[in-house]
């Protein structure tokens, strides 16, 4: 017999869709309509309206209301009086066709007293910050805080470099005999290149095929993004990139599905190697940067994989670069 879930007696729970092992606590209220998932904590003074998924193992605090459309994936921790929405212009007894659905995806966590606008997804483990108002999606891993909420970091991504280049523990200093370094995401690496100062100007080079990984067919130049900008947020399945900050500085963060790390661009004599089926992300532009990225193939757009739970399912099934779309 499985176990029944446990509910206070002060709570109005109509659903009979509750899992097994579930806790609801004292004066919560849960309309007829909603599924609420197995191994659930269901903190004091919380109302789920009818039109609401919650998966299993999610933490709701107290004083948390959820309403029509919103979807809560598993493994997802909300913190006390967060505040979903589900309509843009609300007007009292003016009601919408359809309710703007809310998606939290699994593994992802809200601070206190955040605010998350209608219509928006938070993306699988991201962070939101106590106090955020999030008035976009919010990316995979993503760390956002503040009003409105912006990208400060992504969560486990270990930091690469510093802005001298010198590698963090447990990745070795790049010598000048061995200017390539492993960032410990796949075949990730980030580079060196000789730089020569002279009172005429400087100047930096690098060879493809040689120290650039391959012969690119394609460049193209990203440059004046407002700083709270991420760009990328996509893995390619075939083709190879190379990015250099040749102007100004950006965070380069890189994803195999496994491992994550980040690394600063900061120097026109550094780069790093983006291989094939790498989930790829800059963001904390410089108002003055300017990113060059060379890519060993014309453009494709069936090359790209933009949805991060497909690059997952692509990597975890051991797709080859090369290998075509499925």
């Amino acid at each position: 017999m499985e176990p029944a879930p446990q509910i206070h007696a002060s709570a109005d729970v109509q659903s009979q869709a509750i899992g097994e092992r579930t806790t609801i606590w004292q004066y919560v209220v849960v309309l007829p309509g909603a599924r609420i998932g197995s191994d659930v904590n269901l903190c004091s003074h919380c109302f789920v309206e009818n039109d609401v998924v919650i998966g299993d193992r999610v933490t709701i605090k107290s004083g948390v209301q959820l309403w029509d459309g919103i979807r809560i994936e598993d493994d997802v921790f909300v913190g006390p009086n967060v505040t979903f929405t589900n309509d843009k212009f609300p007007r009292s007894k003016v009601y919408p066709e359809t309710f703007a659905g809310t998606r939290v995806q699994r593994g992802a966590s809200i601070g206190g007293g955040a605010v998350i606008l209608p219509g928006l997804c938070i993306g699988t483990g991201a962070m939101v910050g106590a106090g955020a108002v999030v008035t976009k999606s919010v990316p995979p891993f993503a760390i956002v805080a503040g009003s409105p909420a912006r990208i400060t970091g992504y969560v486990d991504a270990r930091n690469a470099t510093d802005s001298q280049g010198a590698s963090q523990a447990p990745h070795t200093a790049p010598a000048p005999e061995a200017p390539v370094v492993r960032l410990g995401v796949g075949d990730v690496t980030l580079h060196r290149f000789k730089l020569v100062r002279d009172m005429r100007g400087d100047l930096s080079a690098g060879e493809f095929a040689r120290e650039i990984p391959f012969e690119p067919k394609r460049y193209f130049l990203v440059f004046d993004v407002p700083s709270e900008k991420t760009r990328g947020e996509h893995a390619h399945r075939t083709c190879h990139q190379f990015l250099i900050c040749v102007r100004g500085s950006c965070a380069v963060v890189a994803d195999d599905g496994v491992h994550r790390a980040e690394t600063l661009l900061d120097s026109p004599d550094k780069g790093v190697y983006l291989p094939p089926m790498t989930w790829g992300i800059q963001y904390k532009y410089s108002p003055d940067a300017v990113l060059l990225v060379f890519a060993s193939d014309y453009y494709d757009a069936d090359d790209y994989i933009r949805d991060y739970g497909q690059f997952l399912q692509a990597a975890r099934a051991g797709q080859a670069p090369g290998a075509p779309a499925p």
